[in-house]
C-alpha cells in the first residue's frame, strides 16, 4: 500500500531573488521595451536614521529643564566668502523643486511655510517665480546643468546661490520633465517648445572638474558682487573626495543628498541602485571638513530621507550643520492626501505610494501644471500645515539636545549616539549598542 505522504504537496514559494516584483518589471519591459520612469527616492530597505539610537543623560551627564533652559536652533551659512551670509532661525531648510515639476501654488505654499519660521526655500530647475520670491523671504537659487530659466537678474534677487553638481536619487544623471508637465508659462521660463519631453543634462556645459568649477564660482561671486552664500550641492557616492573638491573650489557651504532624496522623475533603475544611503555619506563628508580645517568653517547640509526631528538631531550629531528636506514638505502641504486615495486609485495608485509625479495628475494638485487640479491646493492653509510641520521638527530635534545635555543643536556629537546594527554602526561610525566596538575602527567589546 503507498504512503500518504506521496500526496502531500510542498506549498509554492516565491523566489527571494525573483520576486513579485522582480517578475512584474520583468514582464512590463518585455511588453514595452522601455525603461521605467518615477519619482520619489529609493524605496528599498536601507541602513537609515532609525538604526541609530541617543543616549540620554542620566549620572554621568547632565540634562536640561525643557521649560526653563534655552537650547537654542539657529545656523549662520555662507560666513567663509559672503558679505551677506544668511541667518535661519531652524536648522531645517526646503530642497529645491522646480517649478515645473511643482506647481505654482505649491511653490508659493513652501515659501510661506519656510518663511513663517524663518528658514529657506530653493528654486530647483527652470529658474524663479514672482510667487516663490514674494513669499520666500530666504530664497536660494540654484543653477543646474540645463541652465533652464538662468536669469542674472534673478541671481541677483536671491539670497543665495546653489551650484548643483547632482542629486541624490540620481549622482551622475540628469533630470527629466515630461511633455505633460511644459505648460505655456513653463515653456516660456525654460525656452522649450510647449508639451514637448525635455531632458537635463548631467554635467554643466562650461567646466568639466573642479579647476574649472573654481572658475565657475568666481564669476557667479562677480556676478553677485560677492555678496551672497554659493553652495555647491552633490550626490552621494564618493563624499570624502567631492566634499574636499567642494571645499577646494570655493564653496560656502556644501550640499550632501544622499540616496533616500527625492526626485521628480528618473529612470527607477538609476533611484535603486546608483548612490549611497544619507547614513553612510554623513561621516566621509564630515571627515573631509574635518582633514581641511573646515569643519563649522563651511557648512554642510544634509538631505535625503529626512522626516523627524529624531533625523535632524542624528544628521547634526554626525556632524552636519542644517538639514534639507523635500519629500517631507511634499506630504506636509498635502501630497498623498487620503482625502484624495480614490483619485490616487483611479490612477493605478494609492495615498501614501503615489510616485507618478511626472505624469502631472497629482490629485493634490501639487506635481502638476494641470490648472483644474492646482487649484485644489490653497497655497496659504498648505504653507501654514509646512510651518506646523517645521515647528515639530524643531521642538523634537530640542527635546533630544536636551535630553542629551545639549544648549544648542549644534552641540549634539557622535559621542550621544550608538547603532542597533553592524552595518549602521560601520557607516556612522558611531559604536553598536552595548559595546565600544566601531566595526572598521576598532576592536572593541
Amino acid at each position: 500500500m503507498e504512503s500518504p505522504d506521496r500526496w502531500i504537496h510542498t506549498p509554492p514559494r516565491m523566489s527571494a531573488t525573483f520576486d513579485a516584483f522582480s517578475i512584474a518589471e520583468i514582464r512590463r519591459a518585455a511588453a514595452t521595451g522601455i525603461y521605467d520612469i518615477r519619482g520619489f527616492g529609493a524605496k528599498r530597505k536601507l541602513p537609515h536614521f532609525d538604526d541609530l539610537l541617543f543616549l540620554g543623560a542620566s549620572v554621568s551627564r547632565y540634562s536640561l529643564e525643557g521649560y526653563r533652559e534655552r537650547c537654542g536652533t539657529d545656523v549662520i551659512i555662507g560666513a567663509r566668502f559672503a558679505k551677506k551670509p544668511i541667518t535661519l532661525r531652524i536648522p531645517i531648510t526646503i530642497a529645491g523643486m522646480s517649478f515645473g515639476s511643482l506647481s505654482a501654488p505649491a511653490k508659493e505654499a513652501l515659501g510661506r511655510g519656510a518663511t513663517a519660521m524663518g528658514t529657506s526655500t530653493t528654486t530647483g530647475d527652470g529658474g524663479m517665480t514672482p510667487e516663490e520670491r514674494e513669499h520666500s523671504h530666504i530664497l536660494v537659487y540654484q543653477v543646474l546643468p540645463s541652465r533652464y530659466g538662468m536669469n542674472p537678474d534673478d541671481l541677483r534677487k536671491a539670497d543665495a546661490i546653489e551650484v548643483v553638481i547632482g542629486q541624490g536619487a540620481k549622482p551622475g544623471g540628469g533630470g527629466m520633465l515630461l511633455g505633460h508637465k511644459i505648460s505655456r508659462r513653463v515653456a516660456e521660463m525654460r525656452t522649450l517648445p510647449e508639451g514637448i519631453d525635455q531632458r537635463s543634462a548631467c554635467r554643466h556645459p562650461d567646466w568639466t572638474g573642479p579647476d574649472d568649477l573654481e572658475i565657475k564660482l568666481i564669476e557667479l561671486r562677480e556676478i553677485i558682487d560677492w555678496e551672497k552664500p554659493i553652495y555647491v550641492k552633490i550626490g552621494a557616492s564618493r563624499p570624502y573626495y567631492d566634499v574636499a573638491l567642494a571645499v577646494k573650489a570655493g564653496a560656502d557651504a556644501v550640499v550632501l543628498d544622499g540616496m533616500q532624496g527625492g526626485t521628480a522623475a528618473t529612470q527607477e533603475v538609476f533611484i535603486e541602485h546608483v548612490g549611497i544611503p544619507t547614513l553612510a555619506a554623513i561621516p566621509p563628508a564630515v571627515q573631509a571638513l574635518q582633514d581641511l580645517g573646515m569643519h563649522r568653517k563651511v557648512q554642510l547640509i544634509v538631505s535625503g530621507g529626512v522626516r523627524s526631528g529624531a533625523d535632524v538631531a542624528k544628521c547634526l550629531a554626525l556632524g552636519a550643520d542644517a538639514v534639507s528636506i523635500g519629500t517631507a514638505a511634499l506630504v506636509a502641504i498635502g501630497d498623498n492626501d487620503p482625502r484624495y486615495d480614490d483619485d490616487y486609485r483611479k490612477l493605478g495608485s494609492m495615498a501614501g505610494a503615489y510616485d507618478d509625479w511626472h505624469e502631472g495628475r497629482d490629485p493634490a494638485g501639487i506635481t502638476t501644471q494641470d490648472r483644474a487640479l492646482a487649484r485644489r491646493l490653497d497655497p496659504v492653509a498648505a504653507g501654514r500645515k509646512l510651518a506646523n510641520y517645521l515647528a515639530v521638527l524643531t521642538l523634537e530635534t530640542q527635546t533630544i539636545a536636551r535630553a542629551c545635555g545639549k544648549s544648542h543643536v549644534h552641540n549634539l556629537e557622535p559621542e550621544d549616539l550608538v547603532a542597533l546594527t553592524i552595518e549602521a554602526a560601520a557607516m556612522g561610525r558611531v559604536p553598536l549598542a552595548g559595546t565600544n566596538w566601531i566595526p572598521g575602527v576598532n576592536g572593541g567589546l
